[in-house]
């Protein structure tokens, strides 16, 4: 009788560690849908400088809420996780910036001089473990 409870115990144990594990594993999912589709509306579409503030904006704050590490010049450090970079290409100066330079330039010149530009999003990539956004490269389109 005693191997018997032993055994059913086991049979417990190893069906309640399967389920949390899947139902963590669902919650981590979602999360990541939840959180891509903030970015991945952009993608292959042309919207305008107000929405790159935007998308800068959500990407910034998503570094600090995660607290992502920041090099000397204060540019966020990519990590394997949830660590987001967004780089600008501009026809006006046929450059590539990182958010860090535009968010620093500040958001509200930023609106002001590129506001009615059209942009679109033309490349996205994602994180190996979680599967959420890390990587956006935005192409001004219009002068």
């Amino acid at each position: 009788m005693k191997k018997l409870a032993v055994f059913f115990l086991i049979i417990v144990i190893i069906i309640v560690g399967i389920s949390y594990m899947y139902l963590n594993y669902k919650a981590n999912y979602h999360e990541a849908r939840r959180e891509n589709n903030q970015f991945e509306s952009y993608y292959n579409q042309e919207f305008y400088g107000a929405d790159v503030a935007t998308i800068v904006n959500k990407a910034y704050d998503n570094n600090l809420t995660n607290s992502v590490q920041r090099d000397d010049s204060g540019n966020f450090i990519e990590n394997d996780t949830t660590s987001i970079k967004i780089d600008l290409k501009m026809l006006d100066t046929d450059e590539t910036y990182n958010m860090e330079t535009i968010y620093k330039g500040g958001m509200d010149k930023f609106v002001q001089y590129y506001g009615s530009i059209k942009f679109k999003c033309t490349k996205i990539e994602y994180h190996n473990k979680t599967q959420k956004v890390k990587y956006m490269l935005i192409e001004q389109i219009t002068e």
